[in-house]
């Protein structure tokens, strides 16, 4: 019996660690899972004391990882990477995870944050343009009555300076949070947690994207229908055109073509072993 199958039974206890299981989208493995699985994982990491960044991959992500083979290799070494774009919940589908669904890095958030408003999970949010962490700070604690959030952190737009991570560092050294909840694009996001999971105060990073301009109104989320379509692309590039069209336009297009290739068996693409939970 495979991991999908298995993932539909409401009443079994959630794995300390992620699934064997994972599709193979371009040589990245995304795990076959779903929202509440997911959310379970990180919990019971956290309550091991197990080190690990979660990447929220769809088709942006896998497409940079075909032009970088060293982000492929962050990718896969991640304690989990879900499935955030339909795209990439299809092509499981299609190699037999029939439960695997959408774990969108927004609806990730809420389901964590909503569990740990009593459980006394601690947050730290890194990421957005000026101001948009503490927003974001304040929206949850509204939203989650009893969430500890401990800190924010606004980076700038390059690399951080020796100072500016140190002041990181020591500033996590005294917040002690559990999650880093890390709001940059991809692939900043997942380059950075693979550089500084162990060396931060912490013990779960999750790079969530544009969950900090979403959760704080300043980017409109999509329909559920779009989003079930798998067209939520669409409405991203409607806000965003010059921003985005390239991303979405020629990634998209590119990805049909490989992926096309990959499943007719005319290219093939291997995954790397799981990595060893730390």
């Amino acid at each position: 019996m495979n991991y999908a199958t298995r993932d539909a039974s409401p009443t079994l206890p959630q794995p300390a660690a992620p699934p064997e299981n994972r599709a193979n989208v371009l040589g990245v493995g995304v795990h076959a899972i779903d929202l509440p699985r997911a959310a379970g994982i990180i919990e019971n990491a956290i309550r091991e004391g197990r080190k690990g960044y979660v990447c929220t991959t769809g088709v942006h992500g896998v497409m940079e990882a075909q032009r970088d083979p060293q982000f492929r290799k962050t990718l896969n070494r991640a304690l989990l990477v879900v499935p955030d774009g339909m795209p990439t919940v299809w092509i499981g589908r299609m190699q037999g995870y029939t439960a695997m669904k959408r774990v969108f890095g927004p609806d990730l958030m809420l389901e964590v944050c909503r569990r740990s408003a009593g459980n006394g999970i601690r947050h730290f949010l890194f990421g957005g343009n000026p101001g948009i962490a503490n927003e974001l700070a304040e929206a949850l604690r509204r939203r989650f009555p009893g969430i500890k959030v401990v800190g924010t952190f606004t980076p700038p737009f390059r690399v951080l300076e020796q100072s500016e991570q140190l002041a990181l560092e020591k500033q996590l050294e005294t917040a002690q949070p559990d999650i880093v909840w890390v709001g940059l694009s991809t692939p900043k996001q997942e380059k950075f947690m693979a550089d500084n999971i162990q060396r931060l105060a912490c013990k779960i990073m999750i790079g969530v994207g544009a969950a900090f301009d979403i959760h704080t109104g300043h980017v409109k989320d999509a329909p559920n229908w779009v989003k079930g379509a798998g067209l939520q692309w669409a409405h991203r590039l409607c806000q965003e055109p010059r921003r985005l069209w390239k991303r979405y336009l020629v990634n998209n297009s590119t990805f049909l073509v490989a992926i096309g290739l990959q499943l007719a068996g005319l290219r093939c693409h291997t995954l790397p072993p799981s990595s060893p939970p730390s």
